[in-house]
């Protein structure tokens, strides 16, 4: 009668590479990685306009900011402000989420709960931006 715990480990006889396989692909990441870096960019033009615009505004009356924000160019814009702000906020709090909670359950939860809380707050801001705009 043989005694598996005797028996020597398989892995033992497997390289560095052998082992590692099956745990993931290195390429994982990247789609993630590109899509907060493309969100970073897109922000960078789509801010600059934004203050542009507000320091255009400072004095406004609120006629003229609705009247600003029924063209179709400025409500494209910041509609895709919103939608990249809130993109890449969900990118990043996900990264720090999954680097800096260890336990699987409360990582789950933390993540679901963020981007569900990114979308409500997206959302409510798209709509805002669409009931002024249109």
């Amino acid at each position: 009668m043989s005694d598996s715990k005797n028996s020597p480990h398989v892995d033992i006889l497997r390289s560095p590479l052998g082992r590692a396989r099956g745990l993931g692909s290195a390429r994982a990441g990247s789609a993630h990685w590109w899509a907060q870096r493309l969100t970073a960019v897109a922000l960078v033009p789509l801010t600059l306009w934004f203050i542009f615009s507000v320091l255009r505004l400072a004095g406004a009356s609120h006629g003229e900011v609705i009247e600003w924000l029924g063209h179709p160019v400025q409500v494209a814009l910041m509609l895709c402000l919103i939608i990249a702000t809130f993109h890449h906020l969900q990118l990043g709090l996900q990264t720090v989420i999954e680097d800096y909670v260890h336990e699987d359950g409360v990582k789950l939860a933390s993540v679901l709960l963020m981007k569900a809380a990114c979308v409500v707050l997206a959302l409510a801001s798209i709509v805002s931006v669409l009931r002024l705009g249109l």
